[in-house]
């Protein structure tokens, strides 16, 4: 056996221990916030689409159609439907780069609540959201257990774009994720409050299957120096002790 082989098999052995070390370190569901990406063909009058769209496992439902899905993996269900629907006009959600959306986006309004039930449990989903207004809230459940809810107040001080076609308001794309198999949900509500705050508009709405702890946002990054010598080490001794009992399988045989 080569010395890279055993390298190979000691670095597999020793992320295989990391994993079991991390396992127990839970933090509930995270959220980072980007600009997001243009469209899968590179549109960019349809809004930001999520980084992970191309990731195996991932789902995207645009509403270009003009329709929030009641069938399928994903179920959308309004919750009274007053004045809430799939719109298209200036507040739809702005590109990667503040571009205008000319299609069709989910617009929830005046106290109403939009469920979004699934299939199957998720480790990640992603939404382009803008404008960006007051009272606007995410939930995410696992059945009916509330794992965890995002307001405006957690996001708009670090939205990335500010698009004029919304007066300056803020835009972004948001990525929800599970840091552990605690942390999986199928079912999210988007809710927005009757006071103090306008509609609560997205669009692009990304979903990806999973029951474990999502690993889109884990670095690239390869073992340290001395982890390296150590697992060469560790693979010098393996060949040693290999060879020595060769040597005297050998002696033994021949006496």
């Amino acid at each position: 056996m080569s010395v890279q082989k055993i390298a190979y098999i000691a670095a597999l052995s020793l992320s295989a221990i990391s994993s079991f070390i991390c396992a127990g370190s839970a933090q509930a569901i995270s959220l980072k916030v980007s600009t997001g990406i243009a469209g899968p063909n590179g549109e960019t009058n349809q809004g930001a689409f999520s980084e992970f769209t191309q990731l195996e496992g991932t789902r995207t439902i645009d509403f270009n159609n003009g329709q929030a899905p009641t069938t399928g993996f994903a179920k959308y269900s309004f919750e009274t439907g007053q004045n809430s629907s799939v719109r298209s006009d200036q507040w739809a959600p702005a590109g990667a780069k503040g571009e205008v959306n000319s299609t069709k986006y989910l617009g929830v309004f005046n106290g109403d609540q939009v469920t979004i039930n699934l299939d199957n449990y998720l480790n990640y989903f992603g939404i382009d959201w803008g404008a960006i207004s007051n009272n606007n809230t995410f939930s995410f459940y696992n059945g009916n257990t509330l794992i965890k809810s995002f307001t405006t107040q957690d996001v708009n001080p670090v939205a990335p774009i500010k698009a004029s076609q919304h007066g300056g308001e803020g835009n972004g794309y948001l990525h929800f994720y599970s840091d552990s198999s605690n942390d999986i949900f199928n079912k999210i509500v988007i809710s927005q409050a009757t006071t103090n705050g306008g509609g609560f508009e997205s669009d692009n709405h990304s979903f990806r299957l999973g029951t474990g702890r999502f690993t889109g946002f884990d670095p690239k990054s390869v073992p340290e120096p001395s982890v390296i010598l150590g697992m060469l080490a560790v693979g010098g001794m393996f060949l040693c002790k290999r060879k020595n009992e060769k040597l005297q399988s050998v002696s033994q045989s021949d006496s």
